[in-house]
């Protein structure tokens, strides 16, 4: 079951590596006023869904403790950024302050995953 737990973990962070990834590319443009959600941001977005899922779904299967309200809290952001992402990916442009939004929150998502405990 742990080998499942951590392939699951590393096709998490490549969600997470695609999401923010679209967003780096992005940044030129973004000073620009040009910025767009790439198809990464919404491919990782999505990715990083499916997979905490079936990590929260894992580990309680393994009769690990998982904190809900943590889990709770991430998911809020991620339904945020993919709202944001699947409504906004055919526009040309995006708002700055709505594509900054979006960095902001997969930022803040990466650091409850690594300090929360």
């Amino acid at each position: 079951m742990d080998v499942l737990i951590h392939l699951f973990v590393g096709l998490h962070i490549i969600g997470i590596a695609a999401l923010l990834g679209g967003f780096f590319t992005q940044m030129k443009a973004m000073g620009r006023g040009e910025a767009r959600f790439v198809p990464a941001m919404l491919h990782g977005a999505l990715t990083m869904l499916v997979t905490g899922a079936i990590l929260v779904g894992l580990n309680q299967a393994d009769d690990h403790h998982v904190n809900t309200v943590k889990i709770g809290v991430k998911l809020a952001l991620l339904v945020v950024i993919l709202g944001l992402v699947y409504v906004k990916r055919d526009d040309e442009k995006v708002d700055k302050s709505l594509f900054g939004l979006v960095g902001l929150l997969t930022t803040a998502n990466i650091f409850i995953a690594v300090l929360w405990t």
